[in-house]
């Protein structure tokens, strides 16, 4: 017994007291302001529970932008916009703050890495996997500080979706004119080889203007065979007849004008057949120009559309409270887990040295 009494008084009186001290003197109170949010957007697929629910009124959950802002909430950049003019350090480092929960208690220069892990610890942000609800909580030691934080955090939150979503709307129509001005470049440069050709070309359309040319080469022929046939019966019937001369020298200049047209139509590097290869690249080139560009105007419209209606936003469903009791620290809860704790160890280190007695013994 002489030996097991100093053992209860290391393992549980001990401990206990300094509980005690700790929770009942040393230990600040701590706030806890929490609010409760969700991206909602109305173009996205909802399929979770309470996206079921809000897609029925034309909404649903926005999943990259929820990350997002959380991410952002968490990041030494929110640290450092919530730390202007040293708001944050101030609020943590008080006379009124207890040395054990105080930032930087020792006074010496402290690094912006000490501050950041100080920081995780004091903000907390979890999301309901079902319902893509958001609850963000901030510790602080006033109510005041509590609520300030969280608002401050709620609305970088809010301004972070807002930036996403505008530089997304930004994109989307930049990409969508980009594509609409190469292809505008690209329809007048068609339009001007093409234009360039037909005046060098002289000619307006060779497939239309060889139609033209192959019409009256048959009308020629058809005069042509027309005069040789009344030229062959008046030889036969008539073979002294004046007209002979002339229709001779009219079948001769029909012939010889049906080849000149055959000629302009095939036949010469000048011809219209020789044109039309490169007539018709230059055509159909002009003409998928102008396709591409009605496409690209006709996905620039459409891409102003979607941004009109790509709108995600982040709604409050709690607002940051103002707490009125402290939440933390549980005091009667840690001297009680301190004391079971004690009488644990005392039982088991009991246990031990009583075992070890005997086996001496």
């Amino acid at each position: 017994m002489r030996r097991i009494k100093p053992l209860f008084f290391v393992t549980v009186i001990v401990p206990v007291f300094l509980a005690i001290l700790y929770y009942g003197v040393f230990a600040s109170n701590v706030y806890i302001s929490e609010s409760r949010f969700i991206v909602r957007s109305p173009d996205k697929p909802a399929t979770t529970g309470l996206g079921v629910l809000l897609k029925s009124t034309g909404f649903a959950n926005a999943g990259d932008e929820i990350y997002a802002a959380q991410s952002y909430v968490l990041s030494r950049d929110a640290l450092q916009a919530l730390n202007g003019k040293d708001a944050f350090v101030k609020a943590y480092t008080g006379p009124d703050v207890s040395i054990f929960d105080r930032f930087n208690p020792t006074g010496f220069s402290s690094s912006g890495e000490d501050l950041y892990d100080y920081y995780e610890k004091q903000v907390k942000i979890d999301q309901d996997t079902t319902s893509s609800i958001v609850t963000m909580t901030v510790r602080a030691f006033t109510p005041q500080d509590a609520r300030r934080f969280n608002e401050q955090l709620l609305e970088m939150a809010e301004a972070t979706v807002n930036k996403l979503n505008t530089r997304g709307k930004q994109d989307l129509i930049r990409f969508a004119q980009t594509e609409v001005d190469d292809a505008k470049a690209k329809s007048q440069d068609a339009a001007v080889a093409l234009s360039s050709y037909r005046n060098q070309a002289g000619v307006v359309d060779p497939e239309k203007q060889a139609q033209i040319q192959i019409q009256m080469v048959s009308k020629l022929q058809d005069e042509l065979i027309a005069t040789r046939t009344q030229l062959r019966q008046l030889r036969a019937f008539t073979p002294q007849n004046p007209q002979i001369e002339v229709l001779d020298v009219r079948a001769k200049g029909l012939a010889a004008e049906i080849d000149d047209q055959l000629g302009q139509v095939a036949g010469s590097s000048k011809s219209l057949s020789s044109r039309v290869a490169r007539y018709q690249r230059l055509f159909l080139e002009s003409q998928f120009a102008d396709k591409q560009l009605a496409s690209a105007m006709a996905s620039l419209e459409e891409a102003r559309n979607e941004a009109r209606r790509k709108q995600a936003y982040v709604e409050r469903i709690v607002q940051p409270n103002l707490p009125d009791d402290p939440l933390e620290p549980r005091r009667l809860r840690g001297i009680l887990s301190t004391l079971i704790l004690g009488l644990a160890a005392w039982a088991i280190i009991s246990m031990l040295v009583a075992g070890m007695l005997e086996h001496r013994d």
